[in-house]
């Protein structure tokens, strides 16, 4: 295997392309444009109409588990007023994913390939490339 799990996930959290390591899961100049492939290596990015959940869900995760609940907890243990904590939910609610987006596909193409890094073309070996 040319690629390991370790680079695999160096990739993600970098935002790189899995296979070949570039900067290349986005367009050029445009900050939401996910490449359908990865313009270096030919990497499927984008499969298919549902390829968005997954950064979708980790997304998501990150924004509610990790900002939005601890804030409210803050609220509960009464280290927060009402205003604080409806005014820093909603900013996180707002903010957070838009900040996260770029790096939700990083990760989420980190964990696919985690799981599966035989499906990654540089993992192929002699095999019929099969990206599926």
């Amino acid at each position: 295997m040319k690629i390991t799990r370790a680079r695999i996930v160096e990739n993600g959290i970098l935002c790189r392309c899995p296979n070949c390591g570039q900067r290349t899961l986005f367009e050029r100049g445009r900050l939401f444009k996910v490449n359908a492939s990865c313009p270096n290596c030919g990497l499927r990015i984008e499969r298919g109409d549902g390829e968005f959940l997954g950064p979708f869900v980790l997304n998501y995760g990150v924004t509610a588990f990790g900002i939005i609940i601890p804030v409210i907890l803050l609220y509960a243990a009464g280290r927060l007023g009402a205003a604080a904590t409806l005014s820093i939910a909603l900013a996180a609610g707002l903010v957070a994913p838009l900040l996260l987006y770029r790096l939700s596909w990083g990760w989420w193409l980190a964990l696919y390939y985690f799981f599966l890094p035989n499906n990654l073309p540089g993992n192929l070996e002699g095999r019929p490339e099969d990206d599926t």
